[in-house]
């Protein structure tokens, strides 16, 4: 079984499942969101395979930038997709889903070197809380941005478009702020795990993940007090979620793309 085809079906059924949702956003059709969940599972269901094959051609046990990054944007989508189904943050899968078929494309075309290292329980916990993080946090910066987006609207009256399809803002803001409490603790997790159980972090380039990461988890958590003490909301919030969100994106993917994109090693 070749991973090309597969992806390229995977690929389709995301743009599907992101278009048919872009669509009900603007109000173009009506909303279908068991179907639109449906379409994004079955591409699910072939990037996992895909995953495992590049994963299984990949030397060592650390998969490299674009491994990496295409089994993220799976675990991305299985959290969206469970999470759709107490939460309405379906709308979210309009940027996750076609990012998801971009970087399954890409890892299948562009080679991915690996690292070695040993899978203990320990590097287990972290990776699984590392993956889990950065799907709850990528959620939240595409809330974040549909909550920019709807409190601008708002605030120049006007109330056509998007802003029918949306929830309404107080709504949207707690289901942020949701997402944003779920990251951090995971996040925690994925930091003091890695901190405990990762050794020779110099050797391993994971000193700038470790630093960026760390960074992350202080804007996020500043927000969270922030909130708390003094109510922030509104683009305030907005601009610190994305804000961190730049910052976890650059810890987890930006020294393997200039190691293995930019300077080929």
């Amino acid at each position: 079984m070749q991973a090309l085809p597969l992806a390229t079906i995977a690929f389709v059924l995301y743009i599907a499942a992101a278009v048919w949702q872009g669509m009900t956003l603007f109000r173009r059709v009506p909303p279908r969101r068991g179907m639109v969940r449906l379409i994004a599972a079955l591409g699910l269901l072939l990037h996992i395979p895909v995953v495992v094959m590049l994963i299984n051609q990949t030397p060592g046990l650390l998969p490299g930038f674009t491994t990496s990054a295409t089994l993220l944007m799976a675990v991305v989508v299985n959290v969206l997709l469970v999470a759709s189904l107490f939460k309405p943050v379906l709308n979210a899968g309009i940027a996750l889903f076609p990012l998801a078929g971009v970087a399954l494309i890409f890892a299948t075309w562009l080679p991915s070197q690996g690292g070695h290292t040993g899978l203990t329980p320990g590097i287990l916990i972290h990776a699984t809380s590392s993956a889990l993080a950065f799907a709850m946090l990528a959620i939240a910066a595409v809330q974040a941005v549909l909550v920019g987006l709807q409190n601008q609207a708002l605030r120049h009256h006007h109330i056509r478009g998007i802003v029918q399809s949306l929830p309404p803002l107080t709504t949207m803001e707690r289901v942020l702020f949701e997402l944003i409490w779920a990251g951090v603790a995971l996040l925690t997790l994925s930091i003091a795990s890695g901190l405990i159980f990762l050794d020779n972090l110099f050797a391993q380039h994971l000193v700038h993940k470790t630093v960026l990461s760390i960074a992350a988890w202080g804007i996020f958590t500043t927000l969270l007090v922030g909130r708390y003490r003094f109510g922030w909301r509104g683009m305030r919030a907005v601009r610190w979620t994305l804000g961190g969100g730049l910052l976890l994106v650059l810890a987890y993917f930006g020294s393997k793309f200039v190691l293995e994109i930019v300077l080929a090693r």
